[in-house]
Order: structure tokens, then sequence, then C-alpha cells
């Protein structure tokens, strides 16, 4: 995941007026910590930090925070909204090493249309929308695309069958399913003669 640039003010007046008077002025409160890094008060342009969300593919958005020329790599850990208007309210932006793993949620999206589906009349099913993974900041992908175009009908993929970079690690159980093809109507309809015929053969 490339970080994008994005910068910030220090804010020493944490008064709630002064707060008012930012987002007037059309800045966002925020506070950058982490990496033993002490809390630091900050004021982000609301205009550019909505295109850096524009600009990604999930909520897990990598920044090169630049402050008064101290610049420090950073994920964006949490985004308060009005619950109305939907207004960016406040910003968290949790501090990293680039030489350090984190871990992250990312979404989990299928590519590609089934075998199973086009051509035997299945089902896909969407069961693992996220998953925990361990990486380099710089490794970090914002969505984990999967080909599920040569799955067939009564087929599963687990979490652990999902072919992954060597620098992505997945934290938690491999074995949960991730997206399953249910049985497709010929399908159905073969199982259902062959239950027929075996018991049509025992009686």
């Amino acid at each position: 995941m490339e970080a994008q640039a994005l910068k910030g003010e220090s804010r020493a007046d944490l008064k709630r007026t002064r707060v008012k008077k930012l987002r007037t002025e059309g800045n966002v409160p925020a506070v950058l910590y982490g990496n033993s890094l002490e809390p630091r008060p900050l004021a982000i342009a609301e205009a550019e930090f909505a295109k850096v969300i524009k600009a990604s593919a999930s909520q897990n958005i990598l920044v090169q925070l630049d402050v008064a020329g101290d610049s420090q790599v950073a994920l964006v850990q949490e985004i308060q909204r009005h619950p109305l208007s939907g207004a960016i309210l406040h910003v968290d932006f949790r501090a990293v090493s680039e030489d350090k793993p984190v871990i992250v949620s990312v979404p989990v999206e299928p590519k590609g249309e089934p075998y199973g589906v086009k051509n035997e009349g299945g089902l896909l099913e969407h069961v693992l929308f996220q998953t925990k993974i361990k990486a380099l900041p710089k490794d970090l992908p914002e969505v984990i695309y999967v080909d599920v175009s040569e799955m067939r009908s009564g087929q599963t993929m687990h979490l652990g069958e999902i072919p992954l970079p060597d620098t992505l690690q997945v934290m938690g159980n491999k074995g949960i399913p991730a997206f399953s093809i249910s049985l497709g109507r010929a399908a159905r309809a073969e199982a259902a003669q062959e239950k027929a015929a075996a018991s049509a053969a025992k009686g």
C-alpha cells in the first residue's frame, strides 16, 4: 500500500470554541499517537483528507503525514463523522514504523464469475468479508481480491486456500470458509437420481 501525502498542523489550543472555529475554517481536528509517540493534537484540511479517502479502495488508509517538516508514516485508525450530515468530525492517526509489521483487517472480495455459477446453475456464497493480515505497512493490501472463476458447484474455498504473497501473513483460523458455491440445479438433480437409484437397489 502506497502512503498518500497529507499535511497537518500542530494544535495547541484544545478548547471547544477553538475546535469549532477549526471546522468553520475548513479544517478537521485530529490526533497522532502510537509507536512510542506522545499523543499529538493536529489539524488537517478537510478537503485534502477527503481526497485521500476518495483515492482509497477500503477503510485501510496509509498516509505520509507531514507536520512542519516532521514526516511520519501513519494508518488512519478511526474517522468520526456527524451522524446526519456525514461530515468528518475527527480523525485518529496511528503512527507506524516502516520496518515493523502491523496487523489490520482487510476486506476480502471475489473476482471473476465462478464456473459453478455460469455452467452449473450454482450460487456464489460470500462467507468471509474481511480477515486480519500481518505485514509491513508498504505491503498492506487495501483489498484482497480472490479469483473464484474455477470454483465448481458444491465447492468451498477456505481462508488458508486463498493464494497470498509471502509478504502477507494471515492471522486466525485458516480453516474457516471464505467462499462456497451452492449445488446447482443439475447437481441437485444428479444427486437426487443417485439417491433414488440407491434406494431402488436396496429395495
